[in-house]
């Protein structure tokens, strides 16, 4: 038996044949979809994903092979596998069919027990892929994060940013950047140990993480206890808010560690840049200098404060 619920796309225009196939994938547990011939095939498949196809060669408007090629030049975030089926014999067919894309091919009649292990070979290679994408993005998160706290890491940050003010020129979006760093860092690593601080920055993390709007906002880890966090259409007060509603939590949430509360503060600085600016005068470079220089007059001027400037 197959997987209960894997999606099957059939195509053939022989009404026949399509219900003989469509009630033996069925039966196997599979959910079938049908398609006439190629071109009203890839038209389901814009806005459906269907891991096996399983096309007939000779088609209407448009036939197996040429379906195979165009669904090839597809951008596709998972692997599909396409199985051909034809009646036409001969090494020469097989090849044809092959470049075209397709990953398997099957003489008709079909025979019932051939499909069933074709497919079972089709799950099989579909697991491993779906193994590899898992892992490789994986690999991609491990890049692009910083592994104590889980935030963005300095690359991730260098690299984004300037597309993320390029978009707000592009559109025409006001454009927000906030620098945080903890105060007395130093003194926690001091007298509680490193374990401590990595507890207290995991801490932060949370605290900021909850704090900003989700799939919109992102914080990057900056430097040891330093932090950006990078709000998009966003103008000068909201900025100010979300700072200051930072400041207030960190204050007054003491970070629990091996049953002692070690009370933490932090300073901010920010910088706006309104859609009305300049795009010439903005860059990735000069707002993140902007808000080290408003965080060095937070830390001058007493610390757990937020200092903020626009360009």
């Amino acid at each position: 038996m197959a997987d209960i619920g894997i999606p099957i796309l059939l195509i053939d225009d022989d009404r026949f044949m399509r219900a003989i196939l469509s009630q033996t994938l069925q039966d196997a547990g599979y959910l079938v979809s049908q398609a006439t011939n190629g071109k009203e095939a890839l038209e389901l498949c814009r806005t459906n994903y269907f891991p096996i196809i399983l096309t007939d060669w000779v088609m209407p408007e448009m036939d197996g092979i040429a379906f195979c090629r165009a669904f090839r030049k597809k951008t596709a975030e998972c692997y599909t596998y396409l199985i051909l089926l034809t009646s036409q014999e001969g090494k020469d067919k097989l090849i044809e069919g092959l470049e075209a894309g397709a990953d398997e091919y099957l003489l008709k009649p079909v025979n019932e027990s051939e499909l069933m292990v074709r497919l079972k070979t089709a799950r099989r290679i579909l697991d491993l892929e779906s193994s590899l994408q898992k892992s490789l993005e994986e690999i991609k998160q491990l890049s692009i994060r910083d592994p104590l706290t889980g935030v963005f890491n300095r690359g991730y940050l260098d690299q984004h940013l300037p597309n993320e003010i390029r978009r707000a020129d592009r559109y025409v979006r006001d454009f927000s950047l906030i620098m945080m760093d903890l105060d007395h860092f130093k003194k926690i690593n001091d007298t509680w140990g490193h374990q401590a601080g990595d507890a207290v920055l995991q801490h932060c993390s949370r605290i900021i993480a909850g704090t900003i709007r989700r799939e919109v906002d992102w914080v990057a880890r900056y430097g040891g206890e330093e932090f950006v966090l990078v709000l998009p259409e966003t103008e000068q007060a909201g900025c100010q808010v979300v700072a200051e509603r930072l400041r207030n939590l960190i204050a007054t949430s003491p970070c629990l560690y091996r049953g002692e509360n070690l009370s933490i503060t932090a300073s901010f600085g920010t910088v706006s840049r309104a859609a009305s600016d300049s795009p010439d005068a903005v860059t990735a470079d000069t707002m993140l200098y902007q808000a080290d220089q408003c965080l060095y007059q937070a830390k001058a001027s007493g610390r757990n404060r937020v200092v903020g400037s626009s360009l």
